[in-house]
């Protein structure tokens, strides 16, 4: 599909699935700005990314909402609308319940959650005004299946899976599409870039190899054109949240023994 004339803005795209998801939309014709905190690190994405005459690299730490209104008056300027914005920056935090650093935690909502609320509510009153457009929230299977360790990240993501639902119906009327995108585990730097606690244990079968953020980045943009509410990837991962939903004492067993034998 022919993407030419829709602008599209991508959060934490310096890396990984953010990245991938801006190279995908500027292959299909989309004018795309990259942002992230480090702008140098922007601008080498969107070099790899390619398509330079229609795309944009821009420092933004969503954490702060006057960075995001400069990036998006940035944006309309050089390109007069905003069409899609993927709101995917944000972190991990490993570390146990008991042991956990308050401040880090701060650090991770505001960055995950509270970042993704401010762009929202940015870029809601240009969307009404143009009468249409799409947030896209990159979530996690982890904001279906709360994992042990991780429960700082995991509350994050439920907290975007409930916002962005809630917020798709508000918005419908306005002519304003919301998808949520949950990932299982992916093979990106994610985890090396995490903060990490005192006490570390990463709950997951060593089996599993993870998917690609090429593959996240392909759900998303072909859930983006079929006007999904939610996409799961891998499609696989559908059976352990509904295992969970059904019995979760169940997948907490597994988990409690992932856990012991990292003891």
């Amino acid at each position: 599909m022919d993407l030419s004339g829709k602008v599209v803005v991508v959060t934490g795209a310096s890396m990984g699935i953010g990245e991938a998801i801006a190279r995908i939309f500027a292959e299909h014709g989309a004018s795309v700005v990259l942002l992230s905190r480090d702008a140098g690190r922007a601008e080498a994405a969107r070099g790899r990314v390619g398509h330079t005459d229609r795309t944009l690299a821009l420092s933004c730490d969503v954490r702060n909402r006057e960075e995001i209104d400069r990036v998006l008056s940035l944006t309309l300027h050089h390109f007069d609308r905003v069409d899609v914005w993927v709101n995917n920056a944000g972190h991990g935090l490993l570390d146990s319940v008991a042991q956990l650093d308050m401040a880090a935690c701060r650090d991770t909502f505001d960055a995950n959650f509270f970042g993704t609320v401010a762009a929202m509510q940015a870029v809601i009153p240009v969307m009404k005004q143009q009468g249409s457009g799409t947030i896209i929230n990159i979530s996690s299977v982890a904001g279906h299946i709360p994992l042990p360790f991780h429960a700082v990240y995991s509350a994050t993501k439920f907290a975007m899976n409930a916002f962005g639902k809630a917020a798709r119906v508000e918005l419908k009327s306005a002519g304003i599409h919301l998808m949520t995108v949950c990932p299982g585990y992916v093979r990106t730097d994610f985890g090396a870039n995490a903060l990490r606690g005192r006490e570390v244990k990463v709950v997951r079968p060593s089996s599993v190899r993870g998917i690609t953020a090429e593959r996240v980045a392909r759900a998303t943009f072909h859930g983006y054109l079929k006007h999904k509410r939610e996409v799961i990837v891998p499609w696989t991962m559908h059976v352990p949240i509904k295992i969970y939903q059904l019995f979760p004492g169940l997948v907490e067993w597994a988990m409690a023994r992932m856990a012991r034998s990292q003891g």
